[in-house]
């Protein structure tokens, strides 16, 4: 595979690869035939909607979390969503009905809460319960909904022995960037704690974090697991939603260097981009993203120099990444494996230029499919 030619990117700038998308595709869609689920795209982790038309050769469905990415899914995915909310809006919930094909809720009170509006509409919509298996191997608890206490799904405590009537399917998610020993053992969970409800049910969603593109990610025995579970129970239909793993690795974040400060014996390289505005997770989660021809550790080549982002928030910046000799102004800086999560939670905080948004094209042209101006940024207040 040919290297991208950033110099031709305008800065800032998320790009993304079409070429490794498909290849992406090409493994998930080997997993989705080869155990014999449905494999559909998380809007959540991944929504650059441009490539859409690409994903749709191998993804049937996607699934949203609100009423915007339902609306996104119907306009852009032509299809109607698989749909999960911590907790829905009234004023929404018709409109939600209309855009979704599944519907799945968080827990009883609100299923009870919007029961007189299924009867009176009577949906097309299959209805489905978040349920918390109670284990996840997730040690990070800002991504754990598993944790003790997680507002996120109903424990089987508070089910018993049977599910209420128009209840059609289950639903967890306690995965984040996973493997599939992970899924296996939170499997094992879930078949324990419900296992006496599935003979009732039609289809059991797996949820997210099933990075099955990443390197060295056991295909084969995800298959498996995913095949002696529909052995144990052929009559559900099985529905993994992993937004990362589409979206892992294909694409970067350019930046370029603005100035070079240094205070008490620590050189900071300014970029064009903001850690907390177009990189949030860094600050979040936190972690230190890859950056072409860097090391995340200071002491592993000559020169060392701390990151500082755009806003005037004291702590956007990352520590010190090591190069091979110093940055100076107008150096580019090429963030790595940018396309998913990241792009979805990035934010105009302190009115900062969001990046432009640019795709490789598989014929290897780059074409420019958004810009953002003043106007994004004045629109979203009032």
């Amino acid at each position: 595979m040919m290297a991208i030619d950033y110099s031709v990117v305008p800065s800032p700038a998320f790009v993304l690869d079409e070429k490794r998308l498909r290849k992406n595709l090409e493994v998930i869609n080997k997993v989705q035939q080869d155990a014999g689920v449905t494999i559909i795209l998380a809007l959540k982790g991944y929504a650059l909607w441009k490539s859409f038309p690409l994903i749709k050769e191998y993804l049937s469905g996607a699934t949203a979390s609100s009423l915007f990415e339902a609306l996104l899914c119907k306009e852009e995915f032509e299809t109607l969503a698989h749909t999960y909310s911590p907790a829905y809006v009234p004023s929404e919930f018709e409109q939600l009905l209309k855009l979704s094909s599944h519907l799945t809720f968080n827990s009883l009170t609100q299923f009870q809460q919007f029961k007189e509006v299924i009867e009176k509409k009577k949906p097309k919509v299959s209805f489905g319960l978040r349920v918390n298996p109670e284990y996840s191997d997730v040690g990070t608890d800002l991504y754990n909904p598993a944790a003790p206490g997680s507002r996120l799904g109903v424990t089987a405590e508070n089910i018993g022995n049977s599910l209420p009537e128009g209840i059609e399917g289950l639903h967890f998610h306690t995965l984040c960037e996973s493997d599939s020993y992970s899924l296996q053992r939170v499997l094992n969970a879930f078949e324990g704690r419900f296992g006496h409800l599935l003979p009732a049910l039609k289809w059991v969603n797996f949820g997210g974090g099933h990075l099955m593109t990443k390197k060295g990610y056991n295909l084969d025995h995800l298959i498996n697991l995913l095949k002696d579970f529909k052995q144990r129970h052929p009559h559900l239909k099985i529905i993994l939603e992993p937004g990362g793993a589409i979206a892992w690795q294909t694409g970067e974040l350019v930046s370029t260097v603005l100035d070079i400060v240094e205070n008490n014996g620590i050189k900071t390289a300014m970029l064009d981009v903001s850690f907390t505005a177009h990189m949030p997770d860094t600050l979040e989660m936190p972690y230190r993203p890859a950056i072409k021809g860097a090391s995340a550790d200071k002491t592993a080549k000559k020169v060392a120099c701390r990151l500082g982002g755009l806003t005037c928030l004291a702590g956007d910046f990352m520590e010190e990444y090591s190069f091979d000799k110093e940055l100076k102004v107008g150096d580019r800086l090429v963030f790595e494996d940018m396309m998913h999560y990241t792009m979805v939670k990035t934010t105009v905080f302190n009115g900062v230029g969001h990046p432009l948004i640019g795709i490789f094209k598989e014929n290897g042209n780059f074409e420019v499919v958004r810009t953002f101006n003043y106007l994004d940024f004045k629109n979203r207040l009032s």
